[in-house]
């Protein structure tokens, strides 16, 4: 049996239709005896809070099985640092971003311009507060504190797991939960990665660990939809694609704009 190690790669927003085929890669792999490590190759700067926790628990997993390293690459931040923490050792770049913990909770009133535009607006609801988060009119008090409750519960989560994982006091953790980032340097003085380097550094480390030479190291990545292979233009396309890249961006800024909890 040729025993071989996974390069496993994650760029951009964490969303769960992005997550849900690297959940289901990563259930694959923990089965897959002839792959003996994994390297969680990730670059982004979060995403939604569910999908950040599915991705989380996915390498948490699957690093039970078997070893799996993770290279952050120009960023790592909130989600896709929480992502981070399932696996085994965290890798950065010196330059790296890395750490915002904390929760946002996007709102956006459209109300005075839409009015200023001279578009009248109705939003016929059955629920106190089913028009709250519909992006139109700004938040009562009662709903601002509502909100600020549930946002609270996704912090406190947060903090303990990284508290869990890299085995620091819940108060020490909290203490650097302020919602910034740093950079990876300064990340691994303050205990949220544990050793600089690049992806290279991490694959060797990761060849160590398992026996397994770091030349035995296979991309593997989730299978692609038809749809997506159209929408970047083909598998071949240098950069994805145009009409891709606008496609992305595109969603990215309606999604942004949904009533999401984010990491």
């Amino acid at each position: 049996m040729r025993e071989i190690l996974a390069h496993v790669s994650f760029r951009g927003t964490i969303r769960e239709r992005s997550v849900e085929p690297y959940v289901r890669l990563f259930q694959r792999l923990r089965g897959r005896r002839r792959v003996r490590g994994v390297l969680f190759d990730i670059s982004s700067g979060g995403g939604e809070s569910v999908a950040s926790m599915d991705l989380y628990l996915a390498v948490q997993r699957l690093n039970t099985v078997k070893p799996v390293f993770t290279s952050i690459g120009s960023i790592g931040a909130s989600g896709a640092y929480l992502a981070a923490l399932g696996s085994r050792r965290i890798f950065a770049y010196p330059e790296s971003e890395v750490g915002s913990i904390g929760v946002i909770f996007p709102h956006f009133a459209v109300r005075d311009l839409v009015r200023r535009l001279g578009i009248s607006v109705e939003l016929l609801h059955v629920g106190e507060h089913k028009d709250a988060f519909q992006g139109y009119r700004p938040l009562t008090d009662v709903e601002r504190a509502k909100l600020l409750a549930v946002a609270q519960e996704g912090y406190d989560l947060f903090v303990d797991v990284v508290a869990q994982e890299r085995k620091r006091p819940v108060e020490e953790i909290r203490a650097l939960a302020t919602g910034e980032f740093w950079s990876g340097a300064e990340a691994l003085r303050k205990g949220l990665v544990d050793q600089l380097g690049d992806r290279e550094i991490a694959l060797e480390e990761l060849a160590r660990a398992t026996g397994v030479p770091s030349r035995k190291a296979v991309r593997i990545g989730p299978p692609r939809s038809l749809v997506d292979r159209i929408l970047t233009g083909g598998a071949n396309s240098a950069g994805g694609g145009l009409s891709g890249r606008l496609h992305d961006a595109l969603e990215d800024s309606l999604l942004d704009w949904g009533p999401a909890l984010r990491r």
